[in-house]
């Protein structure tokens, strides 16, 4: 029986990993495999901002990985956690009655909803300013070796 405010905690707190994927689908999901690929290179992209400084161009693609990756797991949580119970029970618990327990929405689930629509979305626009932001300089800096 899958439990709807676990694959919402952990779809937030350990989506970036797949774990999510593993509990919901089991060890055979290949997305819950390759989950952890983006991730791995934006916290590489985050050791080399560290390491080299913000002018590393490199790093200005990887970090974005690890943003956009935790976003759109937390926009599974939020998407596990809206779920009704009923089409909750028959997509993951299908040998189970229609209004099981395990499917109904709690405070657990409604606080995994909340905080994963916080932290979420500052992920997803921090990821997006730091991108664009960086793009434009980029752009800035060769318009200017053109013109000198």
């Amino acid at each position: 029986m899958k439990n709807k405010t676990n694959a919402t905690w952990l779809a937030f707190w350990g989506g970036p990993l797949g774990l999510h994927r593993f509990y919901l689908y089991g060890f055979t999901d290949m997305l819950a495999w390759l989950l952890p690929i983006p991730t791995a290179l934006g916290i590489y992209g985050v050791e080399r901002v560290q390491q080299l400084g913000q002018d590393d161009k490199l790093s200005w693609l990887l970090i974005p990985l690890l943003g956009f990756t935790m976003a759109g797991c937390a926009l599974n949580a939020i998407v596990y956690g809206l779920m009704s119970t009923e089409k909750w029970n028959t997509k993951f618990n299908p040998e189970a009655d229609a209004l099981a327990a395990t499917g109904q929405t709690n405070w657990g689930t409604v606080i995994g909803i909340a905080i994963a629509l916080l932290i979420g979305t500052a992920v997803l626009m921090s990821s997006l300013a730091f991108t664009f932001q960086r793009y434009f300089e980029y752009q800035i800096e060769a318009a200017r070796q053109i013109s000198q």
